[in-house]
């Protein structure tokens, strides 16, 4: 296998990629364990993870790392989202925290 493209990418995304490559294809026992892992953790439509990750990146501008890892832990307070941008060189401010708490919460209701 040749990796063409490496970038991160919501867990929703590679959900929806590798169901359908459970379906079309033969897959190896450690696919099989990702695919029911993201199953089990995926909490967002395809759909709403990729717009989720469009507002938030419109309200404040983070790498695509920080913003996936957002996307895909959706944290409700404002110590969880500290605690991602932990290992990052710069720290928001308590408004744009706050900017991205109530996007999340439109997406959990």
């Amino acid at each position: 296998m040749k990796v063409i493209e490496a970038k991160p990418i919501p867990m929703a995304v590679a959900k929806e990629i590798m169901v359908k490559k459970e379906k079309s294809a033969e897959i190896s026992y450690e696919q099989k364990l990702a695919i029911e892992h993201l199953k089990k953790f995926t909490k967002l439509s395809k759909d709403k993870a990729l717009k989720l990750a469009e507002e938030i990146s419109n309200v404040v501008k983070l790498s695509e790392e920080i913003l996936v890892q957002i996307v895909d832990i959706l944290p409700q307070t404002k110590d969880e989202i500290r605690t991602i941008l932990a290992a990052e060189k710069f720290s928001l401010k308590e408004e744009e925290i706050n900017k991205i708490l109530e996007i999340i919460k439109k997406y959990l209701q």
